[in-house]
């Protein structure tokens, strides 16, 4: 019979234990309102974050992909939002071992990092943790490059607190 229950197991007939939940890093003031995303309080204006986000991508000497004004593009269709810019950015010696790992991984490479100013007009950086892009596809050989692919984007975050 355990012969029988650990043949029906290893071939997936039960379901497996759902994966952990991923914690947020540490070194982040809060998480978002949104699964797996995490953000820091800016202590600028929404302009000077993003030229502060910028400016620490090039000092970093990190590849500076795109930034996309996300109210703009609202406001060409007629629907007005808040504040908000998308920047992207990474270091493809990096970001691409995540695809090695998993190609999908590339829908959440190059990094991206939302500075968007909510109703109060606070000021916010949020990026996807790294963490929960790992579980989200199922990376379990980069725990070296996840870590550092965290400590590089809460520093570049961290651009809009100092």
């Amino acid at each position: 019979m355990k012969l029988l229950l650990a043949a029906i197991a290893v071939n997936g007939i039960f379901p497996t234990a759902p994966a952990p939940v991923p914690q947020p890093v540490a070194y982040v003031a809060s998480t978002a309102p949104a699964e797996g995303v995490v953000r820091i309080k800016s202590a600028f204006s929404f302009d000077e974050t993003v030229s502060r986000i910028k400016g620490d991508v090039a000092a970093k000497g990190i590849r500076f992909f795109n930034e996309i004004d996300q109210t703009a593009l609202g406001s060409d269709a007629g629907i007005k939002i808040s504040r908000s810019t998308l920047v992207l950015f990474g270091n493809p010696p990096l970001g691409i071992q995540f695809l090695a790992s998993n190609p999908y991984a590339g829908l959440d490479w190059p990094v991206r990092m939302l500075v968007l100013e909510d109703a109060n007009g606070v000021v916010w950086v949020a990026w996807t943790d790294f963490n929960f892009i790992a579980d989200r596809y199922r990376i379990s050989d980069r725990s070296a490059q996840l870590k550092m692919a965290s400590e590089v984007a809460a520093s570049i975050a961290s651009a809009a607190t100092k």
